[in-house]
């Protein structure tokens, strides 16, 4: 018996070769795994510090945050969202990575922990100091938090001297 070969583009077999595995979303593939979607502020707990705060002008602080996941695997991707906000949130200050910190991504399970941490050095109230009021920490969705470590130093061009760590995993 003679057969004719049937002629497939190769896009339209790649898609049904990924449906076929489960590849294109849905179940998560198929090792039994569930897909985590990304961590927000409704199913983490948080809390900040306690802090190493900078006890004057010029010297460095350190405000850790930390959360736990209270649901479903989720996902921490790039860097933490944080930024400062003065009185009545009228002005905010981005806080940008540290200096050489590489982005990763983490996937916590139900009960697992990470964190953050942000350093800044301490300003001198009217020599161009931020004097934040409030730390927003932005994880699909904002929460808002007393900022309590006193004003943070200009960088003496646009910016403030003040910088994000990468997400950490934090326990075992």
């Amino acid at each position: 018996m003679r057969t004719t070969p049937l002629a497939v583009p190769a896009a339209l077999a790649a898609l049904l070769l990924l449906t076929a595995c489960g590849g294109t979303g849905g179940d998560g593939g198929g090792d039994g795994k569930q897909e985590s979607t990304t961590c927000s502020v409704d199913t983490v707990s948080m809390e900040v510090g306690p802090a190493s705060i900078a006890p004057a002008a010029g010297d460095t602080g350190e405000v850790p945050v930390g959360f736990t996941n209270q649901s479903a695997a989720c996902t921490l991707d790039g860097f933490p969202e944080v930024r400062l906000a003065g009185a009545g949130d009228s002005t905010t200050v981005e806080v940008p990575p540290a200096e050489g910190a590489k982005a990763q991504k983490l996937t916590l399970a139900k009960g697992e922990s990470a964190s953050f941490t942000l350093t800044y050095e301490r300003g001198t109230p009217g020599d161009g100091a931020f004097d934040a009021e409030s730390l927003l920490v932005g994880l699909s969705g904002t929460r808002t938090f007393r900022w309590t470590y006193g004003p943070v130093a200009s960088d003496g061009r646009t910016g403030h001297k003040i910088s994000v760590s990468a997400y950490q995993q934090a326990g075992d």
